[in-house]
């Protein structure tokens, strides 16, 4: 898995290629937690590229939303694979977080 990284403005664009499952997921994990961890951080994450995620990955999801509540923010998503969403929902993941089709559109919610 690679994690390809775009500073749009203030937002940090995080965007995974590939499924997020064990290792990978773990690192994702890592990385996303750091990001997170600056109080003025703005992050939108684009999972165009990402087919499936394991319990890890739905962990860092629900830390990296939790730490977004923090801030009275929202964790922002970008084209979710129908598959992950539907893991989302059934979690109840899913509202806590804005889901937006186009990266665009997710950056400039912060505005």
């Amino acid at each position: 898995m690679k994690i390809e990284t775009q500073q749009v403005g203030t937002v940090e664009v995080f965007k995974p290629i590939g499924t997020l499952v064990e290792d990978d997921a773990t690192t994702f994990a890592q990385k996303l937690k750091r990001r997170l961890s600056s109080s003025s951080a703005r992050v939108v994450l684009d999972l165009h590229e990402v087919p499936y995620v394991d319990s890890t990955a739905i962990e860092a999801l629900l830390d990296a939303a939790e730490q977004m509540e923090q801030r009275t923010s929202r964790l922002r998503l970008v084209s979710v694979a129908p598959t992950v969403r539907e893991v989302l929902e059934l979690t109840g993941l899913s509202k806590r977080m804005q889901f937006f089709e186009q990266v665009q559109d997710a950056v400039r919610s912060f505005l």
